[in-house]
């Protein structure tokens, strides 16, 4: 009984890992058809298709699935979507941006409005979190992409503003206005980056309590899981052992 428990286990985690790839997969497929709907079907002439596809390519998207996606844009059958950010609190104060995609803005503003009240959050005004985060470029390189000497070169050549050395690789930060031109510098010098992607950093982070820290992940979790949110972006900070028990969890 204990094994045929444990491969039923391996199958629920299995087909719950599927089921994630395949909304990942969707996100990207509904950003690669509004990015080339917008601007054109030739990543060279439109820097945010080109975007879209880097980061479809970076999670192993296949490349099926990009070229339809293009194509729908191109045989004028797609949908037509809404960019649109919302913005709230969440536990603790901590500030929350959310942004999404979609073809219908009541069922997307109903969906996250839900998440927050449901989670110890509030939805807030246009305006009133977005002043404590920086829009800015972050492209992210494999750790053996060269050192951190080579890689800040290379950066510093490029134009950007900061590098960031781990053990996951580098990130290198940007203003948003240069990331076509600092991604294209920085891969004709160290190569194709596994991320490129507009991100809202947050310029001053909000300590939280484990207590509040597993409510906000809720919150966070039951954002993205929706279909028309593209991204979450917030300013919390939890140590590492609370993290560790979340993402454990």
């Amino acid at each position: 009984m204990a094994g045929h428990s444990q491969f039923k286990n391996i199958m629920y985690r299995k087909g719950a890992q599927d089921a994630k790839r395949a909304k990942v997969f969707a996100k990207l497929s509904r950003e690669i058809t509004v990015a080339a709907k917008l601007g054109g079907s030739d990543p060279a002439m439109n820097p945010r298709l080109r975007l879209a596809v880097q980061n479809a390519r970076a999670e192993n998207m296949p490349k099926d699935n990009i070229e339809r996606a293009v194509k729908k844009a191109e045989g004028g059958d797609a949908d037509t979507y809404e960019a649109i950010r919302y913005e709230g609190y969440g536990p603790g104060g901590v500030a929350i941006l959310v942004e999404a995609l979609t073809d219908n803005r009541n069922r997307t503003a109903g969906s996250v409005r839900a998440a927050f009240s449901k989670n110890g959050g509030a939805m807030g005004e246009t305006g009133s979190v977005s002043f404590m985060f920086d829009r800015v470029g972050e492209i992210g390189f494999k750790k053996d992409a060269g050192d951190a000497e080579a890689v800040l070169e290379a950066a510093i050549e490029a134009g950007a503003d900061d590098v960031v050395t781990d053990d996951a690789g580098h990130t290198v930060v940007c203003a948003f206005e240069a990331i076509g031109e600092v991604s294209s510098a920085l891969e004709e010098a160290l190569g194709e980056p596994e991320t490129v992607k507009v991100v809202w950093k947050p310029q001053n982070t909000t300590p939280v309590d484990a207590e509040k820290a597993e409510t906000l992940m809720k919150l966070i979790g039951t954002l993205e899981d929706d279909d028309d949110v593209q991204a979450v972006f917030s300013n919390f900070e939890v140590d590492e052992e609370t993290l560790a028990k979340l993402t454990a969890a």
